[in-house]
Formats: C-alpha cells, structure tokens, sequence
C-alpha cells in the first residue's frame, strides 16, 4: 500500500469498501488512489488551492473547527448542578448517540447510504463505552444525557431527547467540561465542531472557549456501496 494511503480500519469495518486518509496534500497522495478501490478522506486547509480536488474526482464532506480553552478562562460558574456515573446501561447510551448524531460527515457524504453512516457512529460509542471513556448523566435513576473524553480532547456529548430545547445544552456542556478539567489536570481541553453545528459551536463560545483554524474535509469513492 502506498506511504500516501493511511488505513482507517475503524471506519472500514463498517462499510463494503476498505477506508483510507491520505497523509499529506500532495499530487502524488491524490494519484495514489487511482485505481485501488476505497473510500478516501483529506483534510485541506480551508485557503488551500482546490484545483487538486477537483482533478481527482474529490468532493467536500464537512468542515471541522478546534475549539479551545484555557482552564482560567473556562466560565465554570455556567455549570449546572450535574452529577456523572460510571456506572450506566449501555443500551441507554446507545439509543441517545443514535437520536442525537444525524449530521456527521458520514451522514452528509451522499454515496455512504444512512444506515451505515449510523453503523460508524454506533460502533464508535461502543468503543468509547468499553474503553471506559463514557460518563453518563442521569434523572430520577434514567440516563438523560452523556460525555465521552479521552485527555484534553472533549470526544462527544448529548442529552435525551426529552431535556433538550429547555435551556440546559449551556450548564449541561458546562458541567462536561468542569468534571473534565477536575479528573484530566489539563490545563486546556480542545474539540471539534463542524459549523454545520451553530448551536453546539455556540454553547462553548459561550463557555470560554475561542476557535482555532479549521480543516476541511474532502471524500472520494472508488467503487460502490
């Protein structure tokens, strides 16, 4: 395989095509997929030239911004009165990462069919839930909502159904971050949030946190789903 063709083995155990990154963007990394079979992504800064894009047959997926922030200047007067569990059912996870994530570049990517763009997103919190990287909040002793984070990254969260549009996306993401710059030590948590996503984006601007450059994401298939 080629220095230029990274494997995704997470995200091709759910498709019929093998998936891959190209390490760099170059014309060498874009000849490289000629002719192998696969489901290629790029990430490109969003002021690069295009031209190579286009002459490879590549089409835009999503845009992915960093928001960061620094633990003194985290607002943790924001965070509601949350308490985490690491004890949970996952099935109760599950069923709110399924309802909750419909807009990922998966999702948006027009030759992956829904049903196994919701497949990646399902395995992916199965992983989190055994690698122990889930915490879990709940209401009455029902799980209402979650958080996943690994170090300073700030994986994923979602609240049911059932207490969102009530005003507590703002304490609830607050609580997430506050619980996990008391159990990391870090200094400065990082994200990220496809624009495609205002209010979430917004919620954590509202924290503290500010934007540093994003990636684009650019797909490419050859082959058939």
């Amino acid at each position: 395989m080629s220095e230029y063709l990274k494997p995704t083995p997470w995200d091709s155990r759910n498709f019929p095509l093998e998936t891959f990154q190209l390490t760099e963007y170059s014309e060498a990394a874009f000849e490289a997929t000629a002719g192998v079979e696969g489901h290629f992504t790029v990430k490109v800064d969003p002021l690069a030239d295009k031209a190579l894009l286009q002459k490879y047959g590549f089409y835009y997926a999503d845009t992915l911004m960093e928001p960061y922030c620094y633990r003194d200047k985290f607002l943790e007067a924001a965070a509601g009165d949350v308490t985490f569990h690491e004890n949970y059912d996952a099935d109760d996870i599950l069923t709110i990462a399924e309802e909750a994530f419909q807009g990922g570049r998966y999702h948006r990517d027009f030759q992956v069919p829904n049903e196994l763009a919701d497949l990646r997103y399902r395995n992916w919190v199965k992983d989190l839930i055994d690698q122990k990287l889930i915490l879990a909040y709940k209401q009455d002793g029902q799980v209402k909502g979650f958080f996943a984070y690994q170090e300073e990254n700030v994986l994923l969260l979602a609240m049911h159904k059932d207490i969102r549009g009530q005003g507590f996306a703002r304490p609830f993401t607050a609580a997430c971050v506050k619980e996990q710059f008391e159990r990391t030590g870090k200094e400065e948590l990082i994200t990220s949030i496809s624009p495609s996503n205002p209010a979430s984006l917004n919620v954590f601007i509202g924290l503290g946190f500010r934007l540093r450059a994003g990636k684009d994401i650019y797909h490419k298939v050859n082959g058939s789903f």
